[in-house]
C-alpha cells in the first residue's frame, strides 16, 4: 500500500515540496466578487470551485438570462461567459450586462469553444474585455482576476 506524504498536498492536490514553499499568501491576494456562466453545469461549478480556492466570491448561471438577472443581483467585478449557451447566448449577455455596468468598472470575459479571429472579434464587439478558448488553463484566469 502506498502512502501519500501529506506535506506534498496542497488544496487537494499533489505538488513537488518545492512548490508548496512558493505558494502565495492567499490573504495578500486581491479578492473578486465573479459570476461564471456555463449552460454546461460541471464546467461551471469546476471553474467556481477553482476560483473560490483563490479567495473569490463566486455566484454560478446556467444560461444567459440567469447570469443577467444575477449580475443585476450581485453586482460582481468580473463576469466569466460561456458564449454558446441556449436561449440568451454569452454575446447578448455581454451587451446586457454592459448596459446595466454604467460608469461601474466590470471585467467580462468570453470563455469558448470558438476561437477564430471571428470569433475574437464579435467577443470585442459584444463588450468582452478578454476571449479564451476552451480549455482554459485555470493559473491564466487566476492571474488575470489579480489585476
Amino acid at each position: 500500500m502506498h502512502r501519500i506524504d501529506q506535506s506534498l498536498l496542497i488544496g487537494g492536490a499533489m505538488a513537488a515540496p518545492n512548490i508548496a514553499s512558493a505558494q502565495p499568501d492567499l490573504s495578500a491576494l486581491k479578492r473578486r466578487r465573479v459570476l461564471v456562466a456555463d449552460d454546461n453545469r460541471d464546467a461551471g461549478e469546476t471553474l467556481a470551485m477553482l476560483l473560490r480556492l483563490d479567495g473569490h466570491e463566486v455566484h454560478v448561471a446556467t444560461d444567459g438570462l440567469q447570469a443577467v438577472e444575477m449580475f443585476a443581483r450581485e453586482q460582481p467585478d468580473v463576469v466569466i461567459l460561456d458564449i454558446g449557451m441556449p436561449g440568451l447566448s454569452g454575446h447578448e449577455a455581454a451587451l446586457r450586462i454592459r448596459e446595466q455596468c454604467g460608469e461601474r468598472a466590470v471585467t467580462l470575459i468570453a470563455v469558448t469553444g470558438w476561437g477564430q479571429k471571428a470569433d475574437k472579434e464579435r467577443s470585442a464587439a459584444s463588450g468582452f474585455d478578454h476571449h479564451f478558448t476552451k480549455p482554459v488553463e485555470p493559473t491564466v484566469l487566476s492571474a488575470l482576476l489579480l489585476k
